[in-house]
């Protein structure tokens, strides 16, 4: 008994098995890296040579633009491309459009705002006129 004395006995733990977890291999990682032609910039006091002769490079004429000649002033008008006119055409009509559609939703509430605001301006204009009579009767 003697020597039981300084042990303290601690429960073993009862744990499970470890998992067979089974050993995962990976492949090392490859790129694909993107492969172009270079390109040659041609320095920028770069002449021809001296012993070759200049190519002749075909120039396209740009077509002329169309143009309504008035003939009793003798004007040439230039006639603005079809993309333009149509842009031109389209905001037009878009900005009649709204105009007409919002002129008429808000009619009605313009009419009865300027209502209110001329009742309470007459009103003033009434509370004004009978201070301005009691102190002129207070005064004679």
């Amino acid at each position: 008994m003697s020597g039981n004395l300084g042990r303290i006995h601690l429960p073993k733990p009862n744990l499970p098995r470890a998992l067979d977890i089974p050993q995962l291999y990976l492949r090392q990682p490859t790129a694909d890296v993107p492969a172009y032609k270079p390109m040659i910039i041609p320095p920028a006091d770069l002449e021809r040579p001296e012993e070759t002769q200049e190519e002749d490079s075909k120039k396209t004429e740009e077509p002329e633009a169309p143009t309504l000649k008035i003939p009793v002033i003798d004007i040439k008008m230039p006639i603005p491309e079809t993309a333009v006119v149509v842009t031109a055409v389209t905001t037009a009509v878009i900005a009649v459009t709204t105009t007409t559609i919002t002129q008429s939703l808000f009619e009605p509430i313009k009419k009865k705002v300027q209502k209110q605001l001329q009742s309470k301006v007459d009103a003033w204009k009434k509370k004004r006129k009978e201070k301005a009579s009691l102190e002129k009767s207070k005064t004679e």
